[in-house]
C-alpha cells in the first residue's frame, strides 16, 4: 500500500537545511535587490517578451512561429548581452548577471538563450531556483 508520505518526499522537492532560501548557496540576499527572482516574476517577464515578439512577428512575418522564436532569441541575445535584461525583465525589475555579480556578456547570453528556446532547460531548476539554462551559462536572474 502506498502511503501519503511516500509521495510528499519528492513532491516537496529536495531536502533543504533549516534556514535555506533560494540564493543562499550563491551568497545572495534573501529578499530585495540582488535576491533570486521568483518564478512568478519570471513567468510574467517571459509573457511580456513573448507578446512583444509575437506583435513584431504578426506585423512583419504574418505571425510565423519560427519568426516569433527567432525575434525572441535575437531580443534576448542582444539585450541580455548588452544591458543584462530583456524587455520583460526590465519592466519587472529583474536582471541577468554572472555568478559573482558581473554583467552576463554575449557568450553567456547566447548559450542561455539557445537553451531557453528549447524550453525544457528553463523549467528544470535547482533549490536556488536557477534553471539549467542559467546553470550552463553561469548566470543568475536577480531582482534589481
Amino acid at each position: 500500500m502506498i502511503e501519503r508520505r511516500d509521495f510528499s518526499s519528492w513532491i516537496s522537492g529536495p531536502p533543504t537545511e533549516p534556514g535555506h532560501y533560494p540564493g543562499r548557496a550563491l551568497e545572495l540576499p534573501r529578499t530585495g535587490p540582488g535576491s533570486i527572482a521568483r518564478p512568478g516574476r519570471r513567468v510574467v517577464a517571459l509573457c511580456i517578451d513573448w507578446a512583444a515578439c509575437l506583435a513584431i512577428s504578426a506585423a512583419f512575418f504574418r505571425g510565423d512561429s519560427l519568426a516569433t522564436l527567432g525575434i525572441f532569441a535575437l531580443e534576448q541575445i542582444v539585450l541580455v548581452g548588452t544591458v543584462g535584461y530583456g524587455l520583460g525583465h526590465r519592466l519587472l525589475g529583474l536582471k541577468v548577471v554572472r555568478l559573482g555579480g558581473g554583467p552576463a556578456g554575449f557568450s553567456a547570453a547566447i548559450l542561455r538563450t539557445l537553451l531557453l528556446c528549447l524550453v525544457i532547460p528553463a523549467v528544470v531548476f535547482d533549490v536556488d531556483q536557477r534553471g539549467l539554462h542559467d546553470k550552463a551559462a553561469k548566470t543568475v536572474l536577480v531582482r534589481k
